[in-house]
């Protein structure tokens, strides 16, 4: 399917400052405390998801526009995501397995506050004239759903039909899925990986999740090898340590405190025995 091109015109208003911000590298979600101005946590993937958007926005003429974020579940990949996109003002959508071509373009026009259009193509084309007017990037998370709904080179007639810069979010296997789809994945400017959780990620994280109590570096270094990568686990270790520290009196923990007491790891509880 073709999108008609629309003439272009420079973003306006508040778009044309945050686009040039971006350009300029001013613009960061990104601030010198452990929780930024959304209440977020500045775990490193936020900074990586950043810079993966301002990769796309700062290239030079006639480069690729498109740019993959992957990384396994849990690793904090949309919270980024999302953080970014209220930070930038790009449009943001997350995929759902349930989507069809029509699902996912309302979506993205609803996100812009269009109403859509009648037809498949001309919503195509709606979208496509919105992101090269306005100035502002498209961010598509759970994209691992819209390369098995078959959509991927609807996302390829958008990019092509705007020009506009479009960050891909997805699980780790993504970049493998998108090599069936060459005209797509030729046009990828560059492959991000999102990384594991670490000590310092942990420590911004308590600041949010077990605000109440002060934890040890050591019993925190525990949960990031306990939580195999994965923020979100360590997201809810914080929060039980929290709640069974609170509930003893105690206003500090350390390893040796904690003791051998169990951990969320993601895996499946053993069947009982009765």
């Amino acid at each position: 399917m073709e999108v008609a091109v629309p003439e272009k015109r420079r973003p306006t208003g508040g778009a044309a400052g945050r686009l040039r911000a971006i350009k300029q590298g001013q613009l960061s979600v990104m601030n010198n405390t452990n929780v930024n101005m959304a209440g977020v946590a500045n775990i490193g993937n936020l900074k990586i998801c950043q810079i993966a958007l301002e990769h796309a926005v700062n290239r030079e003429r006639n480069l690729p526009g498109l740019v993959c974020l992957f990384g396994p579940s849990g690793f904090g990949k949309s919270m980024a995501a999302n953080s970014v996109a209220n930070a930038t003002r790009a449009y943001y959508v997350q995929a759902k397995s349930s989507w069809s071509k029509k699902h996912m373009l309302k979506a993205i026009l609803l996100e812009m506050s269009i109403k859509p259009a009648g037809t498949i193509p001309e919503m195509a084309d709606q979208v496509a004239e919105e992101l090269a007017l306005a100035g502002r990037p498209l961010m598509i998370d759970e994209f691992d759903h819209v390369v098995e709904r078959g959509m991927v080179e609807l996302v390829r007639d958008l990019y092509e039909g705007s020009g506009a810069p479009i960050l891909i979010i997805g699980e780790e296997g993504l970049p493998m899925k998108l090599k069936k789809w060459e005209r797509f994945h030729g046009r990828v400017l560059s492959w991000v990986q999102a990384q594991p959780v670490n000590l310092e990620d942990a420590r911004k994280l308590a600041s949010i999740y077990a605000r109440q109590l002060t934890i040890s570096d050591d019993l925190l270094e525990l949960l990031v090898k306990k939580a195999n990568g994965s923020v979100r686990r360590v997201c809810v270790n914080l929060d039980q340590i929290q709640r069974q520290a609170l509930a003893s009196g105690l206003t500090d923990i350390d390893a040796e405190t904690w003791g051998d007491q169990p951990l969320y790891t993601g895996e499946a509880p053993k069947g009982r025995k009765f």
